[in-house]
């Protein structure tokens, strides 16, 4: 496909931008302690630049070190000593004709104290956001003022290094957008009350950036469509905003959609449509003639096009689909959108910051790591030696790709019929197709490497002696958990179910496990059974994202589901089994016609004692057959321990 209009100059303001892909800001926590871009976030943004993109907005860059921080290791623009460091990272983004805006941030009551040293939260008003759950203060006029000044100062320090322009970041509920929305604005001074009020912060601030920084300096306002909140900014009032703005003489408005209270709505899990929110950008185009720039969760770069094509942007955000892979752009212009790994909606990037640490991403293992773990950085001292990996899911196909890469003959053994593992049975689920999507861009950039992929075959001793194997990667995967318990073997796992290999039967289902493979296996089987999802802990979902946990569990209740927590497996019998609850250790049956097993997995290992003999430490465990995890976990690994073997 030729992508005629993705790969069409623009011009946003009197700044020329070489194509329409814009990547827009995300929190990645990259910068040094100090607030300053140091070599680990300047290579992050360097290679999405080198991987095509048009125009980068920064991560959330602070302006305000007392009251504004929005993750630990967050960019910020609150002093002149960050200038130097800035300008580093603008000229290795210029260097691939690349255009960067830095996003000014302040999170207002989306941030949590303990961000701030234990002070109190700050936002318009008093209004608490739930899902922090700590009840800020009204800052005072003199305060807001003072917050202006702030956000120029920001621009002006942006400018000093450099950068092409700034993006004042006034949309999903943080502290601008709490002055614009309703829901959070309830000031009675000259900020609150009507629509002018509730826009004069944002309006002191983009005047006070064009009074020092000069008429022509590029202003972004990434702004609210809709709030989703039942008192929030409705589409309405966000088409009245745009047009308030772009009578500022505002260079673009960035258009995206939700706060932390309404959600998913705002970073989409699986279960969001490509495209689903794509009217909004739409109708705020119809509305002005500044160009609009705007996030619809696009995963694939046809779908981008068409955007183009129809006139509902003039600039397409794709924010995720630049951390799964930050050559995204220019795979799309050489046509290899097969090899593109595509965004699946897991929501584990925001879980790995929500905790505290760095970015990362299921299926870009080098995420955030691109200065110590990039390709630029391996050892390709393979020399055409042959390399075994036995097991192609996830973790075996990365290790085998990265030795690929390394210039090793590395052959890849799989004892099925095609590749992927688990994953494949991971994507049989409701809204998981885009795992199949991952498969198949696997097996082509495992093609494109050049990695011999024999199928139907395990990897034995005999078959890797043959083929003269100096190193052997096992990523043989795990097995389903099955506990010496009273009746087990009337239960069937999770998987041999998905697979096809098992069928309940009756109508009344126990899943045993309550993480992400039994919510999964429960949503199925609830379509068509009345299902009971039993899980020892006081909590269901594991490690996933809030959003998608809480998706998953609605949808089971909604079919008439049921989740029992805290609740112990003891014993299956014909039509029932026996649990006992954590915390007062009384035993109670369930009905149960048919018991699914979702327990987890024990690593599977088979021929390791032969092959170790023969290997010694030349044997590598990776994947679910080293230590049980998700896809991430095997990624990770399959990576890590390719990128290093033979260094030393």
């Amino acid at each position: 496909m030729a992508y005629e209009k993705l790969f069409e100059p623009g011009r946003i303001g009197n700044l020329e931008i070489k194509n329409r892909v814009v990547m827009p800001a995300m929190g990645c926590s990259f910068a040094e302690s100090t607030g300053e871009a140091g070599a680990r976030m300047i290579k992050y943004y360097a290679d999405r630049a080198r991987g095509g993109a048009g125009l980068i907005i920064t991560e959330i860059t602070r302006v305000d070190d007392e009251t504004g921080v929005g993750t630990p290791n967050q960019l910020s623009v609150t002093n002149t000593h960050m200038i130097a460091q800035l300008s580093r990272l603008v000229e290795a983004v210029h260097a691939y004709g690349t255009k960067i805006f830095v996003q000014l941030h302040h999170p207002g009551n989306q941030t949590p104290s303990r961000l701030i040293g234990g002070k109190q939260p700050v936002s318009a008003s008093d209004v608490t956001c739930k899902v922090i759950g700590e009840q800020p203060r009204a800052l005072t006029t003199e305060e807001v003022e003072a917050m202006v000044k702030k956000f120029v100062t920001g621009a002006v320090i942006a400018q000093k290094a450099g950068m092409d322009g700034v993006e004042i970041h006034a949309a999903h509920g943080y502290l601008v957008s709490q002055f614009l929305s309703p829901h959070t604005n309830k000031r009675t001074d000259k900020y609150g009350g009507s629509f002018e009020g509730r826009m004069r912060f944002i309006t002191e601030i983009i005047m006070g950036i064009k009074a020092y920084c000069g008429p022509k300096f590029p202003i972004s306002v990434r702004m609210n469509g809709n709030d989703y909140l039942e008192d929030g900014i409705t589409e309405e009032d966000g088409i009245a905003q745009a047009k308030y703005l772009e009578a500022l003489g505002i260079s673009c408005i960035n258009v995206s959609c939700g706060t932390y209270d309404s959600g998913a709505t705002i970073i989409e899990p699986n279960y969001f449509a490509e495209g689903w929110k794509r009217h909004l950008g739409a109708n705020i185009k119809k509305a002005v003639n500044i160009p609009v720039i705007a996030v619809t969760n696009i995963k694939h770069p046809e779908f981008a096009e068409q955007l183009l094509e129809d006139g509902d942007v003039d600039f397409v955000g794709i924010a995720r689909g630049h951390l799964a892979d930050p050559d995204f752009v220019c795979k799309a212009r050489a046509g290899k959108e097969k090899s593109i790994r595509k965004c699946i909606g897991c929501m584990e990037c925001f879980r790995i910051l929500n905790d505290g640490l760095p970015l990362g991403c299921t299926l870009n293992p080098v995420l955030g790591r691109e200065f110590e773990w990039g390709d630029d950085k391996l050892v390709k001292n393979g020399e055409g030696r042959t390399v075994a990996v036995i097991g192609g899911g996830p973790g075996g196909m990365e290790a085998a790709l990265t030795l690929a890469k390394r210039k090793f003959h590395t052959v890849l053994f799989e004892a099925e019929d095609k590749l992927g593992g688990t994953a494949n049975l991971a994507a049989i689920p409701p809204n998981k197709g885009m795992i199949n999507e991952f498969v198949e861009t696997m097996e082509e950039q495992l093609k494109e490497a050049g990695v011999e992929v024999r199928l139907n075959t395990p990897g034995t001793l005999e078959e890797v002696k043959r083929i003269g194997a100096e190193a052997v990667f096992m990523a043989t995967g795990g097995k389903a958990v099955r506990p010496l318990l009273e009746g087990i073997d009337l239960a069937i796992t999770a998987e041999d179910l998905l697979a096809g290999k098992a069928e309940v039967k009756g109508n009344d289902i126990v899943v045993v496990g309550g993480g992400v493979t039994g919510l999964e296996t429960a949503e199925c089987l609830s379509k068509d059974h009345k299902v009971t999802v039993v899980e020892m802990l006081d909590k269901v979902g594991g490690n996933l994202y809030p959003s998608v946990t809480m998706h998953l569990v609605q949808e089971i209740m909604k079919a008439g589901g049921t989740i029992a927590k805290g609740k112990v497996l003891m014993k299956i019998e014909e039509g029932c089994v026996t649990v006992k609850d954590t915390h007062s250790n009384e035993e109670s049956q369930i009905k149960a016609d048919s018991v699914v097993l979702a327990m987890g997995v024990r690593s599977l290992r088979p021929g390791y004692e032969e092959l170790s003999k023969e290997y010694g430490d030349r044997l590598i465990l990776i994947g679910d057959s080293d230590r049980p995890g998700q896809i991430y976990d095997a990624l990770h690994s399959g990576h890590d321990r390719a990128f290093v073997y033979g260094t030393r």
